[in-house]
């Protein structure tokens, strides 16, 4: 009982620090930064120029932004992005590409770390934007096609166009981000922490362990490191950044090499897992409605950057 209590307590712990440390700080000067742009129209011009390109794939203009977010700030950040695209009337179709695409690119915010560990950077982002665009693609015209396509407002108004007098005053602008953001995280925390225990617990009781002698030979027949099962459990139930914290505790004692970074990179560097859906989904219900067909759609997206990936790596 003494080590479950521990657990439990070191695992909340660790999801407050995620919360109230990684993801508040992001929100905040994300959301501060998109609410800023919405208030002097530059995101209602910006979508208006991108929207015809993206279209084929699914996407609104303002999915040019969650791409550039998730691969160069945070897999937290395009929360700024889906939180407007669920208040201005953006249809559930269009919304859960977006999502789909987000959760199948590479999260920026371990794959920077990660170079020092020595993970290609450039191959990794010029596989996952197309493996996201693919994603959302699937999900628009495959997994999501019974959704509505749509708007409850005009593609030309999918941004509030203009604002009252004192809401682009940039104090008034980061109060409220502050204040939305800080619903976001309150609101994540919960399924943060359930994670986070759990796989803990999972770890305490061995299963673990002796999962990863009894696949070993399949691992390595594979050309997979026996250490993926611990990165592959860890990622999917707590998180990037979990398994970043892993993976690097690996590399240093050995057991992990550059290669086999390099080579789990498209199955693990994504939002893709228990935190980062519950982190994402909170931008809304409109996004928490969509989440099953965009989670389909991500894995193909992925199951696409595991492939190039292996075929570079292995």
């Amino acid at each position: 009982m003494d080590q479950i209590a521990t657990t439990i307590l070191s695992s909340g712990r660790s999801a407050v620090e995620l919360a109230l440390f990684i993801l508040l700080p992001i929100m905040i000067v994300m959301l501060s930064i998109m609410r800023w742009l919405e208030a002097r129209g530059l995101l209602h011009r910006i979508v208006r120029v991108v929207s015809p390109l993206l279209r084929p794939f699914g996407l609104t203009g303002l999915g040019v932004f969650a791409l550039i977010q998730v691969s160069m700030v945070s897999f937290a950040a395009p929360i700024a992005t889906l939180a407007i695209m669920a208040r201005n009337g953006s249809s559930p179709r269009h919304i859960a590409s977006t999502l789909a695409m987000v959760l199948a690119l590479a999260q920026a915010n371990v794959v920077f770390p990660m170079a020092a560990a020595g993970l290609d950077i450039p191959t990794t982002l010029l596989l996952a934007i197309p493996a996201g665009l693919i994603a959302a693609a699937a999900t628009y015209y495959g997994f999501g096609r019974t959704l509505s396509a749509e708007e409850s407002a005009p593609p030309s108004a999918e941004l509030l166009p203009q604002a009252d007098p004192d809401h682009g005053k940039l104090l008034q602008v980061i109060r409220r981000a502050g204040s939305d953001a800080w619903d976001i995280a309150m609101g994540a925390l919960p399924l943060l922490v359930v994670a986070l225990v759990a796989v803990n617990l999972i770890r305490l009781t061995g299963a673990i362990g002796a999962l990863e002698s009894l696949l070993s030979p399949l691992l390595s027949a594979a050309g997979f490191p026996q250490q993926t099962l611990l990165l592959v459990i860890t990622k999917y139930i707590a998180g990037g950044t979990a398994m970043m914290g892993i993976a690097m505790e690996q590399i240093q004692l050995g057991l992990l090499s550059a290669q086999d970074i390099n080579l789990l990179a498209g199955l693990l560097l994504c939002p893709l897992d228990v935190a980062g859906v519950a982190i994402l989904i909170a931008a809304g219900k409109p996004v928490a409605a969509v989440a099953r067909p965009a989670v389909y759609g991500a894995l193909i997206g992925i199951a696409l950057r595991t492939a190039g990936h292996y075929w570079l790596f292995a």
